[in-house]
């Protein structure tokens, strides 16, 4: 949830920030390689290194400390450095001297803007000349309403004893616990000092000990981490905990509460194939480890790629791997996204669209190809969805994105259209030619952030020209600046979905009976098309006696409950509300839940009881799953 919070009035700032600041601009002048969610002046100075010191206080709910800038000054002129903040509470400003003395330099903290936060601009001495870069060290805290921070307090914990507290920073939420240019566009190396209680783990998306989580190894509430590789800002990553940790592999393991670290283990035991498979088609895996944290389920989305340790949702212990493309999804942001990365978050497709790629061709070498394409089929569906909703100035892959809130506007078109897209290259290049491509795309731009129009320059000289006669950039374009799907695009099909479909219709026809129904037979995958696949018209008892035949109202798989009481809100199927009140409990996952309570407001009689269960249930969710469902009952 967005809040206010009271800041500084600023007497002066530049004018170039003044103008910046809740303004959109006119369509003539949108600079595609211009982020227009940062207040930063990254064109005069740039960040090389981040230093945290920092204190978790579960008591005030608050992160204190400090964190000392490493910055290069780009414009010789350039005397006012600007970063972003969202509702910091600033204690001071200081230079930091070659021979360790430290100057305080006066600041300001800007208006507030409801999406961005408030500027930070600080001035530097008239005399300031410094030669290559130079330091600032900034001493604060986070406010209480960190958009970035979830406190959970013990009974909210698997464990039930202790607190957790986890950050999540993209799309622009790092600014919200460290003051830094928040940008995709800036990439930095880091290392911090986590202070926290003696009894509880901290680990990063940096170096993390394994030896540390072990049990029976010695806490002493402080961690030291180093992340050598620089990376952008929304890949910072924190989180403390009752947590312990299992080897999966050589290079690969999963932390998480000892009440769920078993179940995890086994749930993601193919981890080290994935990476082992990953590596072998798009090049060398260049972060050392790569672990898996498992957070509680108010965790808002299935998995977020924090380098060397990917946070993941607990609604992925199915207790039967069907779930684990998420973890395949990940793991392949350690090529599309951490290692490539978007310039701008109007880029966003070149991370999710190539990671879901990916996340395809790992899920075939691993489980399949009937599976993975199911699993396509399923993403092509998802995207015909989103083309009904998504307005069709936000359907092009690279959009004009300069205001509004980048957390929203495309839902998870970008993911789906942008792997179409691939996919499509793919079968008219041929795999062999568009694997070398890809790899190469991967090792050409490695450890940068890179626009839309960086990737359509290269994939015409690498690709298109390469191979002439077989795609043109025109095409290329197509995909990138235009709505909906071009016409000559080939669509994933799945003989087994096509089966499940079938049986849907002909089930609730009566030419099927229920004991014919081959639900045995089906993957997860199919089950959820067969839900989908169900006409509007059944009756109450059909659906009854479907939940009792396939147990849907108690399916331990999240993505089949999803589907299933979604529908059950769609329809007012009254004898599944108590289970569907329960799984709106459990879950805290955007995906998971956001359907289901947009079904309830918009089926015409249950708006007011989906709102008071959205009131009960909402401390247990995170701030961006709230605002998110909050939009739902703001008055239309």
């Amino acid at each position: 949830m967005r809040h206010a919070w009271p800041v500084r009035v600023v007497l002066m700032l530049p004018l170039w920030l003044l103008g910046a600041c809740g303004q959109e601009r006119p369509a003539d002048s949108y600079d595609p390689a211009h982020d227009y969610f940062s207040f930063a002046n990254t064109r005069e100075f740039t960040t090389r290194h981040l230093k945290l010191d920092l204190e978790v206080d579960f008591a005030a709910s608050e992160l204190r400390g400090s964190v000392v800038l490493h910055l290069h000054r780009i414009a010789p002129a350039a005397r006012t450095v600007v970063l972003d903040s969202r509702g910091l509470v600033i204690g001071s400003v200081q230079l930091l001297q070659p021979g360790g003395d430290a100057l305080e330099l006066a600041y300001q903290l800007g208006a507030s803007d409801p999406v961005k936060g408030e500027p930070l601009v600080i001035n530097l001495p008239d005399d300031f000349a410094p030669t290559g870069e130079f330091r600032l060290r900034i001493n604060y805290h986070t406010g209480p309403n960190a958009s970035a921070l979830m406190w959970l307090p013990a009974e909210l914990t698997a464990g039930g004893a202790h607190p957790f507290m986890f950050t999540q920073s993209q799309s622009i939420h790092a600014r919200s616990w460290v003051p830094l240019q928040d940008t995709p566009g800036m990439r930095v190396t880091y290392e911090a000092i986590i202070h926290t209680p003696p009894q509880l783990l901290a680990v990063m998306s940096a170096d993390n000990d394994p030896l540390a989580g072990v049990p029976g190894a010695e806490r002493n509430g402080d961690y030291h981490f180093s992340m050598p590789q620089p990376i952008p800002s929304y890949l910072l990553a924190l989180a403390v905990g009752n947590l312990f940790f299992a080897p999966l592999g050589p290079d690969t393991g999963v932390y998480a509460e000892p009440e769920v670290l078993p179940a995890a283990a086994w749930e993601f035991a193919d981890t080290q194939n994935m990476l082992d498979a990953a590596e072998a088609t798009y090049g060398t895996y260049r972060w050392g480890r790569y672990d898996l944290l498992i957070l509680p389920p108010s965790f808002p989305f299935g998995g977020m790629e924090n380098p060397r340790l990917s946070f993941i949702t607990p609604s992925l212990l199915a207790g039967d791997r069907s779930l684990v493309s998420v973890i395949a999804h990940e793991l392949a942001h350690s090529w599309s996204g951490n290692l490539v990365s978007n310039k701008t978050w109007r880029d966003i497709w070149l991370n999710e669209g190539t990671t879901s790629y990916v996340e395809a061709r790992l899920m075939e070498v691993l489980y399949g190809k009937e599976r993975s394409d199911e699993e396509r089929l399923l993403s092509y569906q998802d995207l015909q969805e989103s083309l009904a909703t998504v307005p069709g100035e936000m359907q092009a892959l690279a959009p004009v994105l300069s205001h509004g809130d980048p957390d929203g506007g495309q839902g998870t078109l970008h993911y789906s259209k942008g792997e179409l897209f691939l996919e499509n290259l793919e079968a008219l290049f041929g795999r062999e030619v568009f694997d070398a491509y890809l790899a190469g795309y991967f090792e050409h731009f490695a450890m940068q952030s890179i626009s839309s129009e960086q990737f359509l320059d290269y994939i015409d000289a690498r690709l298109l020209q390469q191979h002439p006669g077989i795609y043109t950039r025109k095409q290329v374009e197509e995909w990138l600046y235009q709505p909906g799907i071009p016409t000559s695009a080939l669509v994933p099909t799945s003989p087994s979905l096509d089966s499940a479909a079938a049986a849907a219709r002909n089930w609730s026809s009566g030419e099927l009976p229920s004991s014919a129904l081959p639900f045995h037979d089906w993957s997860p995958q199919a089950t959820v098309y067969f839900i989908k696949a169900l006409p509007p018209d059944l009756s109450t008892g059909q659906l009854t006696g479907l939940d009792e035949l396939l147990g849907l109202s108690q399916s331990r798989n999240a993505e089949i409950a999803r589907t299933w009481f979604t529908q059950v809100a769609a329809r007012r199927h009254l004898p599944a509300y108590e289970a569907m009140r329960a799984y709106l409990g459990r879950y805290g996952r955007t995906r998971l839940i956001e359907p289901v309570y947009a079904a309830l407001a918009a089926n015409g009689q249950d708006l007011e009881w989906a709102r008071n269960t959205f009131n009960e249930l909402r401390d247990t969710y995170h701030p961006l799953t709230v605002a998110k469902i909050e939009h739902l009952f703001a008055p239309k």
